[in-house]
This record gives structure tokens, C-alpha cells and sequence, in this order.
């Protein structure tokens, strides 16, 4: 089934209380297999600047986001060992509703949370 809303993502720095800029992400939807749908870099803002994916793109299904987080702590000249604890962070979900997804990333060096957001 195709869907008519949009998936969209913003990485927050908890550890800096700032929003992630420069943060590499990408999506794969995972239905038959695994397959590259979208890749974004962080604004300022700590978001894309377009959805990751919109109208007849979005499907029902389940999906992932990677994030590259170990990269962007390095990046601000944070101590981490080397692999980063977090270096990848990666999100499961499913997309059913043809409505606005919202998949926030709140992060720091060593913990993360996430929810479905508005």
C-alpha cells in the first residue's frame, strides 16, 4: 500500500544540549530485502532539510535509520574510544498510517532514546 505523508528525523545532542548538525543518516526499508531508500546530512538544526521520504515514496513496511554518531562526536573533538561505544546508532520502526512520521534521535556518547514524535 502506498501512503501519502512523509518520514522525517532530528538528531539533538543531549550531552552538548544542542542540535546535532553534520550528523551522516540513512534509511533502508527492509520489505524484500534490505534497500537504500534516502541519505541526508544534518542541518544546523539537526535536521534534514527535506523529508527522508514523501507521498507516493512512503509505504507500508518496515524501515531503519542509521545514524553515524561515533563520526559526529569526533567531530566536536569529543574523548571516545575508538570504536565509539555508540558508533552507529540504528532505529527500527514500521510505517502504516498515511500520515507524518516523525523519528527523533536524542543522543550523547553513551545513551540514546527515541519516540515516535508529531
Amino acid at each position: 500500500m502506498v501512503l501519502m505523508g512523509r518520514l522525517t528525523t532530528h538528531v539533538l545532542d543531549t550531552a552538548n544540549g544542542i542540535p546535532a548538525s553534520g550528523v551522516d543518516i540513512r534509511l533502508y526499508a527492509l520489505d524484500g530485502g534490505r534497500q537504500l531508500k534516502a541519505a541526508a546530512v544534518t542541518n544546523d538544526d539537526g535536521r534534514s532539510e527535506h523529508p527522508l521520504l514523501a507521498d507516493e515514496l512512503l509505504a507500508t513496511g518496515e524501515y531503519e535509520l542509521e545514524f553515524d554518531i561515533g563520526a559526529y562526536f569526533r567531530a566536536r573533538s569529543a574523548e571516545l574510544d575508538d570504536p565509539a561505544f555508540l558508533e552507529t546508532v540504528v532505529i527500527r520502526f514500521a510505517m502504516c498510517d498515511d500520515e507524518h512520521y516523525h523519528v527523533p534521535l536524542l543522543v550523547s556518547p553513551w545513551s540514546y532514546s527515541t519516540y515516535r514524535g508529531s
